[in-house]
Parts: C-alpha cells; sequence; structure tokens
C-alpha cells in the first residue's frame, strides 16, 4: 500500500486539478473562438412578410470556460435583423458562458419595412462578438424587393394586374364570376401556401416569350430552402362557371397542384387554352380535368406528380407537348405522366375526345412502367389518338383504347442535358434526337423558346424546335 498509495494520489491530483482548469475562465488573448459562419445571406425577402430563420453557432475550442462580454447587433433597434443568443432576444447581450469545448446557438431573422422602390435592393448588418479585448463579427446581408400584397382578395371588376412590383397573394384569390382578371406581360405572382386562386370568371395571362417578360406564378418562399419545393402553393382552379381562360408563355412551378378545370365550357370556346406554358415541380396534378375542354400547345409539363390527368371525360387536343417527369428528391416519379379516362371514382361517364399530336410522354427513374394509362367506359364514347408521337409504355396500348399512327415507341428522346441528382434539366433536344422533323405540321409557328417552328417546311416533335 505504501507504493500504490502515492500513484492514486497522483492521479487524484490531476484529476481535481483538471476540473477546476475546466471551471476557470481561459482570460488570455489567444483564446480560440470559431464561428460556423463568417456571413449569413438570406435570399429574396418581400418586405414586411419577413423570412426563415437561419442559424450559426460560436464554438469555443479551449480547454478552459470562454466568458464572452458582449455580442451586439450593429444596427441595433434600427435593424432590419433580429437576432436571438441562447435563447435570448437582445440586440445587446452581456456575458454569456461557453463551457470548455462547447459551442452555443444564434438565431437571426429578417423583416423589412415597404418602401417606393421598385427596384431590388440589398440591407447588410452585422454581429459583433466580444471577448478577452477580442471582436469577431459575422456579417449579415438579405436581397429585399417592395411588392404589391392582396389579402383575400376578390375581383369584383374587369381588373388588370401591373408588372410594376410582384405581387404577394395572402390567403387566396378569386375572380368573381363574369369579371375578367387580366396580367400583363413579365408579371410576377408569388402565392402563400394557404392561398388557392380560384377563377369563377375569366383568367387571361399574356406573356411573351423573353425572361423579363415571361408570367410567372410561384411559391412567396424565395429563401432556401423552401423556394424549391413542390406544394408551396395550392394553384389555380377555374370553377363551372367559368368560360375563355387563356395562358401564354406563363410558368407554375412549386404548386401543389398547377390548373384544375372542371366541367364543359359554356360557349363553343376551350374552357381552358395554354399557349407555350410552363409547368414544372408540381407535386400532385400539373392538368387536371374533368369533363371539360383544354386546348395545349407547346407546353413544358415536367417533373410532377401527375402530369397530365384527365377523367369523366370531355374534349382536349395537345399539340407540340414535352410532357415528362423524371425521379428526383423533391417529386418521386411514381405516377403516369398521361391518365385518361371517361369516367371518375364515382363512376360518372361522359363523351371523351382526346388527341395528342407531335408530343412527348416520356419518364424515366421511379416506378413508372407504362407512361400512359387509359381506362375506358364502353357507356360513352372514347375517342383517344396518339399523333405522331414519341411515348413509353412495357404494355403495348389495345386498339380499342387509342389509334396511334407514326409514332416513335420506347426510343430516348435524347435531350440536351438532363442530371435528375442536381435537379437539372434541358428538355431541348440534342442535334441526333429522334424528335427532329419527325413532326406533322400544323398552325403553329413558334415553339415554346419564341423561335421559329417550321424549318425546311417540317418541324420537330416536342415543344422545342432545334434550331
Amino acid at each position: 500500500m505504501k507504493v500504490i498509495f502515492p500513484f492514486f494520489a497522483i492521479i487524484l491530483f490531476i484529476f481535481f486539478q483538471t476540473a477546476c482548469k475546466k471551471d476557470s475562465f481561459i482570460t488570455n488573448k489567444d483564446a480560440l473562438l470559431v464561428l460556423s459562419e463568417d456571413t449569413l445571406h438570406f435570399d429574396t425577402i418581400f418586405t414586411t412578410t419577413g423570412s426563415t430563420t437561419q442559424f450559426f453557432k460560436i464554438f469555443n475550442r479551449n480547454n478552459q470556460k470562454l466568458l464572452i462580454s458582449s455580442i451586439q447587433l450593429a444596427g441595433g433597434g434600427n435593424s432590419f435583423f433580429k437576432m436571438n443568443i441562447d435563447g435570448i432576444s437582445a440586440t445587446n447581450i452581456k456575458d454569456v458562458e461557453i463551457a470548455a469545448n462547447d459551442s452555443l446557438y444564434g438565431f437571426v431573422t429578417v423583416s423589412i419595412n415597404p418602401n417606393n422602390s421598385s427596384l431590388p435592393f440589398v440591407v447588410r448588418d452585422s454581429i459583433a462578438i466580444n471577448y478577452n479585448g477580442n471582436t469577431r463579427y459575422l456579417q449579415l446581408d438579405a436581397f429585399g424587393k417592395n411588392a404589391f400584397f392582396l389579402r383575400n382578395k376578390t375581383i369584383q371588376n374587369d381588373t388588370t394586374f401591373s408588372n410594376q412590383l410582384p405581387i404577394v397573394i395572402l390567403g387566396g384569390l378569386t375572380v368573381a364570376e363574369s369579371k375578367i382578371l387580366t396580367l400583363q406581360k413579365g408579371t410576377k405572382l408569388y402565392v402563400n401556401a394557404n392561398a388557392p386562386i380560384i377563377v369563377r370568371g375569366t383568367l387571361i395571362a399574356n406573356g411573351e416569350a423573353f425572361d423579363s417578360t415571361k408570367i410567372e406564378l410561384k411559391g412567396d418562399r424565395l429563401d432556401e430552402p423552401y423556394k424549391n419545393y413542390p406544394a408551396a402553393w395550392p394553384g389555380i382552379y377555374f370553377t363551372q362557371t367559368s368560360i375563355n381562360n387563356r395562358l401564354q408563355h406563363c410558368m407554375i412551378q412549386n404548386s401543389y397542384q398547377g390548373v384544375i378545370v372542371e366541367n364543359p365550357s359554356l360557349n363553343t370556346n376551350p374552357k381552358l387554352t395554354l399557349n407555350a406554358c410552363t409547368f414544372n415541380n408540381i407535386y400532385d396534378v400539373a392538368i387536371g380535368a374533368s369533363n371539360t375542354s383544354i386546348v395545349a400547345n407547346n407546353c413544358l409539363i415536367s417533373n410532377c406528380g401527375y402530369n397530365v390527368f384527365i377523367v369523366s371525360g370531355g374534349s382536349y387536343q395537345f399539340t407540340n407537348n414535352t410532357i415528362v417527369s423524371y425521379n428526383n428528391n423533391y417529386v418521386e416519379h411514381k405516377n403516369p405522366v398521361v391518365t385518361i379516362s371517361n369516367s371518375n371514382s364515382n363512376n360518372v361517364v361522359n363523351p371523351l375526345s382526346c388527341q395528342f399530336n407531335n408530343c412527348v410522354l416520356y419518364g424515366e427513374g421511379g416506378l413508372v412502367e407504362n407512361e400512359i394509362v387509359l381506362a375506358r367506359n364502353n357507356s360513352a364514347s372514347f375517342n383517344v389518338s396518339f399523333n405522331h408521337v414519341l411515348y413509353k409504355v412495357k404494355t403495348d396500348i389495345a386498339p380499342t383504347l387509342a389509334n396511334i399512327t407514326n409514332s416513335i415507341k420506347n426510343v430516348s428522346p435524347l435531350f440536351d442535358s438532363i442530371n435528375a441528382n442536381a435537379r437539372f434539366f434541358n428538355f431541348r433536344p440534342k442535334q441526333n434526337s429522334p424528335l427532329i422533323d419527325k413532326g406533322i405540321n400544323n398552325a403553329l409557328t413558334f415553339d415554346l423558346d419564341g423561335k421559329a417552328r417550321i424549318v425546311n417546311n417540317i418541324i420537330d416533335i416536342g415543344c422545342y424546335e432545334k434550331q
């Protein structure tokens, strides 16, 4: 015991010395403090609506406690930013302790007050962290933009939305029966998650092919990671009384549903005409129809839960559309790109007429074997045709279900660039694509990009013409 006792005494001495050291504060200027970020960037923030919360961590890389004398928001009470450090919200927080080899969280939000400018602007601030005579800075910046805000708005008179500022829809937007809402070229609508667009009257959207003149409809969260999430807003619903709707060069994306159209047209015009529109990254149905009438030309309908979903009959004409889905991290490809029936789940049956001309009907990845699914109830007419299309099916479509002529089956369309992991999709055809020069001539003179459609008196399949 006389030999062992000094050994245990040494161990106990070291233990207590180490414990005391960890409980004491490091005071020299060489103390190591590390920030998880040097700058917090906030993407586009609309005035008054605020943003998502971003966080950072402060690490004490020392074997002793560290006392931070102050954590200060430089802009103080006038700052656009708000900070919360370890559960405390203030502009100047003093005497913050961090245990040895430990860390604490800081959270930052931003809310930008309205101004009269239609131009984007950047607001900046910083957080100063003072300890042991040192100061570390965390930079803050946010890209802000003014907007018009509409909350629970009903269009009671014929109205035109200007492209002067973005328009943020909160609570919902309704176009009353017999009233017309017109969207100028270049109008940008940013729609909240609880704000459906319901059209009882007429919606006219007159976009043009250039990026600055296209009409955009998307969710109002433009900050990471939300800006690319599907199901960010409900979608557009055309009711029984709606007539003469026309969308041209519109981009509808990141919604739960794209356009849902119900009941026949009340006149001889299609209930909805879609010219050169893009539907992308839509969680459920991009184009949903029930016993109605739709004409769609030069549209891109990509990476949606259901790209085209038709039930209960109706009349439809799809010309030079690219209707495709690739399995990706946001929308799993588990449903056909085209589903057509002359009945519905309640066994409501109506006559059906549906033509696809010069269209791509294709998908890859996921669980889908047949990209076209047809369901016929013999108690009503069922007239479906596919003419000069490229399509993908494992099970041949029976002649009793559809008339297929001059079409290409189970061949890759050879799109320009597809990277599903990176979510990069360029659906324009490569130089050696089987889509080139395989279409049948029609009245369309321009493609989705606004380029001349007829080349050497023949056209391509899909929404893009190879130049």
